[in-house]
């Protein structure tokens, strides 16, 4: 399987993996040929990429590190917590707490983490799965940092929360797909210390976590906000999620901006760091993101088109190349494959959203 922007989806190609709601609907299985309609309908969703199969690519498997099942229970969960909070409920913790020990249950027992993060998001939840996203980001890199698992817990926690000040925050300003105006950006900001607030009334919640919710768009350079705190005197929790967060924002479509792919939000990250962001967790992260990965659509220096198919983490950069199209841009009968670290002459220069 690979994946391919919904824009060049044709009637005809398969669906390699199964596409569910927040609610855990099946809006379209794995192994359906595409139709018109069906396109037409996901493009509605907000869904503006899919897995396809191939012949050429069937035996490429895409793992997510962790589970669907607890990426499905992960982001129910915090749909629950913000619905309640909204409605001026009590929100229970326990469900939040409780997917947060099954996420790092499938962490923890995978040492050599390459995240390839393989969450499909629509539109109208991309709230809740960039909460969850920057959760398993937070954490991967908090293992990577040698935290115990009561630290884990708490980083957890406030990454999976650090966003619910936004449920305030009126859609068409989060939404909106111009440039903001000042007092639209004031409001904006103004969500760090409403989550804070709201969820410091709860005793369970550490003030680690808290502290998370408050501070994660504090810079290491002081250039932040609500506190504009620098440095050492931002939490290293809020300093991890802080990173894990723009990431996550750089790779996901939005109305008012296309994504950036993993290369380039690994290169802006090491371009900020000791300027926004803290560059010893900076080169924390990055060991466990695939700059390319697995499925990516990328175009080599010989002009070869191709799947990344395979990684190493000692050489993230250098992952190995199915290639199905020659420098002539003729498709090959059946492919060949090239693993670049064999090839040191040989670069990716692109990366595709279709490969014909």
């Amino acid at each position: 399987m690979f994946k391919v922007n919904i824009e060049f989806i044709k009637p005809g190609m398969i669906l390699a993996k199964t596409l569910q709601n927040i609610d855990g609907q099946i809006l379209l299985s794995a192994g359906v040929k595409f139709k018109d309609n069906y396109i037409q309908k996901l493009k509605e969703l907000g869904i503006t990429h899919v897995y396809i199969d191939t012949k050429e690519t069937s035996d490429i498997v895409i793992e997510d590190v962790i589970c669907d099942q607890n990426r499905f229970e992960a982001k129910k969960a915090i749909k629950d917590v913000m619905e309640d909070l909204y409605m001026g409920r009590r929100i229970q913790l326990e469900q939040v707490s409780y997917t947060i020990s099954n996420i790092l249950d499938d962490l923890l027992g995978n040492r050599d983490i390459l995240l390839n993060l393989s969450d499909i998001k629509a539109a109208d939840e991309y709230t809740f799965a960039h909460s969850v996203n920057v959760c398993v980001l937070s954490l991967i890199t908090g293992i990577a940092m040698g935290y115990n698992r009561e630290r884990l817990e708490k980083l957890g926690v406030g990454a999976i929360l650090h966003d619910i000040g936004k449920i305030w925050i009126p859609k068409e300003i989060l939404n909106k797909p111009g440039k903001l105006t000042d007092d639209e950006y004031k409001k904006v900001k103004r969500h760090p210390k409403v989550g804070y607030d709201m969820i410091k009334r709860y005793d369970h919640i550490s003030s680690l976590s808290a502290v998370v919710v408050l501070t994660h768009h504090e810079r290491y350079d002081g250039r932040g906000y609500p506190l504009g705190k620098k440095g050492e005197e931002i939490h290293e929790f809020a300093r991890i999620v802080a990173i894990a967060d723009v990431y996550d924002a750089l790779t996901s479509d939005r109305v008012y901006k296309s994504k950036m792919f993993p290369h380039e939000a690994v290169e802006y990250l090491i371009s900020m760091g000791g300027h926004q962001f803290d560059y010893e967790i900076v080169k924390k992260f990055i060991v466990h993101v695939a700059a390319y990965p697995l499925g990516t659509m990328v175009v080599l220096n010989t002009g070869e088109k191709g799947v990344v198919v395979k990684l190493d983490q000692a050489y993230p950069n250098r992952p190995t190349i199915r290639c199905m199209y020659g420098v002539d841009g003729e498709r090959y009968d059946g492919f060949k494959e090239l693993n670049l670290i064999d090839y040191p002459s040989i670069t990716i220069i692109e990366v595709l959203e279709k490969l014909e």
